[in-house]
């Protein structure tokens, strides 16, 4: 077994998970950088690019494995409507929104949550954004007429909380700029 090695787009360093490689860019917890770890990577024809990140370890070490591969957790966005939109907007279904004002514009909506999460499971993330808010959770709780954003380096998906469940939407946020205030 090498010290060091790539399973799966996982980079492992003494039985360790501390990294990703993804379309060239290698995303690495900096608690193990050195010069074993650094040289190893830059002879990788696959790398471009090294990020070092913090949490990154942590996020691979408690997420979730599948048998023969390991899920890669995204990291989530909250965006809820800002208290000056139209209040019929607020804590309606899909279906409803669309036939009344159209698809979520993002302009309506403010960020009110940025972070890593332990899960890319939608119904899992509204328990936890209802029950055990991260600490710098600025919003209520998750409620219909939210987003949920999940996103990693490569890509965001969107998933609008409905009546039951969630419907992926088009979303493009102008900022990513989180709100400063609690905003109810």
């Amino acid at each position: 077994m090498k010290s060091i090695r790539i399973e799966n787009g996982i980079i492992v360093y003494y039985g360790n998970l501390v990294g990703r490689i993804s379309n060239g860019k290698a995303v690495v917890d900096p608690m193990f950088e050195g010069p074993e770890l650094n040289d190893f990577l830059e002879k990788q024809r696959n790398v471009s690019e090294i990020q070092w990140k913090d949490g990154v370890f942590d996020r691979l070490s408690n997420g979730p494995r599948e048998t023969r591969e390991i899920q890669i957790l995204k990291s989530c966005r909250v965006w809820q409507l800002k208290p000056d939109v139209d209040i019929h907007m607020k804590f309606i279904g899909y279906d409803e929104l669309l036939q009344r004002f159209g698809p979520p514009n993002p302009a309506n909506y403010q960020l009110v949550f940025d972070g890593p999460v332990d899960t890319n499971d939608l119904e899992a993330l509204y328990t936890k954004f209802n029950i055990d808010h991260p600490a710098d959770y600025r919003g209520h709780s998750l409620s219909i007429s939210d987003v949920l954003e999940l996103y990693d380096e490569l890509a965001s998906t969107y998933h609008y909380v409905d009546r039951f469940g969630f419907k992926q939407v088009d979303f493009e946020p102008p900022s990513q700029q989180m709100s400063q205030s609690l905003q109810l």
